[in-house]
């Protein structure tokens, strides 16, 4: 933390070092057994990336990994954060999507434990979408790259109350 800012800070047990979570943000956990899945940390990181780069690129809009830098980035700045967790190969924790939201709390942090690093958020891309429109738009790259396609197996995306 740069300076006191007045927000609650809640230490968490995931990777990924400090972020801020607000409303307009779309967080999603995700608790997959990685061992039954035959997958490596690596993998679910990939996956997680790749589904946000997805819907970036239904709008024409080119997202990208950084390399050491996990997290999905528009024009050098971090859109969406991952911070994970990995304990008996099962996952916790997940990732964050900057949909359209107030941005100025990250400039009290060093994001993700980088300092200087600039956030984005999906309204600064042009998607205009509320959390609940991005929702709909997230899911099914979500559940294409997380490999779940049976209707048994489909997770939920739960709002938290405004």
């Amino acid at each position: 933390m740069l300076f006191r800012s007045g927000i609650p800070v809640v230490h968490s047990d995931r990777g990924g070092d400090v972020t801020y979570h607000g409303p307009g943000q779309r967080v999603v956990y995700v608790l997959m057994d990685l061992h039954r899945r035959r997958w490596g940390v690596k993998q679910l990181v990939s996956n997680l990336e790749q589904a946000v780069i997805d819907l970036l690129a239904e709008f024409d809009t080119l997202a990208e990994r950084r390399r050491g830098a996990p997290g999905v980035y528009v024009g050098g700045k971090k859109l969406a954060a991952l911070g994970l967790r990995i304990r008996g190969g099962q996952s916790y924790h997940g990732l964050a999507l900057n949909v359209n939201m107030d941005l100025a709390p990250f400039t009290f942090i060093d994001p993700c434990g980088y300092p200087g690093l600039e956030v984005t958020q999906l309204a600064d891309t042009g998607i205009a979408k509320n959390v609940q429109q991005a929702d709909r738009l997230l899911l099914p790259h979500l559940l294409r790259n997380l490999e779940y396609m049976s209707p048994v197996n489909i997770p939920v995306l739960a709002s938290a109350p405004a």
